[in-house]
C-alpha cells in the first residue's frame, strides 16, 4: 500500500461518512477536492492529527445542524471547508481578517465570472 493509499485508507476509517465511491472520494465541484486537497497536505504536515480534524469537522456539522441544516449530505462540504478555517484559524495559519478578505475577494470574483467560466482570483 502506498503512502497516499494509506492516507487516504487512514483518513476514511476516521471519517466514516466522508462521501465515496470505490474509487475514492467524491467530489460535486472542484472546491471540494480543493479543500479535501488542502486538509490533506496539512496533516501530512504536521498541522494537525486525524483526531483533532475529526472532532473540528464534528464540531462544523453539530454547528450547521443547530443552525437549521436538514444535513440530506449536499453540504457535507460547506461543513468540510467551515472546519477547515475553523482548525487554520486555532492552528494560528490565517487570521479571521484574512479568511473575511479571500471571502470578499471569492464574492466579487463569482459575480464578475460569467457562468460556466472558472472563477479567478485576481
Amino acid at each position: 500500500m502506498t503512502d497516499a493509499s494509506r492516507s487516504l485508507s487512514e483518513l476514511h476509517a476516521t471519517l466514516a461518512a466522508l462521501p465515496c465511491d470505490d474509487s475514492g472520494p467524491v467530489f460535486n465541484a472542484p472546491w471540494e477536492a480543493q479543500a479535501f486537497a488542502m486538509t490533506l497536505a496539512l496533516h501530512e504536515r504536521g498541522v494537525f492529527t486525524w483526531a483533532e480534524w475529526a472532532i473540528t469537522l464534528n464540531e462544523a456539522i453539530c454547528a450547521a445542524q443547530a443552525s437549521g441544516d436538514r444535513d440530506r449530505g449536499d453540504t457535507y462540504y460547506s461543513h468540510w471547508l467551515s472546519a477547515l478555517e475553523n482548525i487554520t484559524s486555532a492552528k494560528g495559519l490565517v487570521t479571521p481578517d484574512l479568511l473575511l478578505q479571500r471571502r470578499c475577494a471569492w464574492e466579487a470574483a463569482a459575480l464578475k465570472t460569467p457562468h460556466g467560466q472558472p472563477i479567478e482570483l485576481g
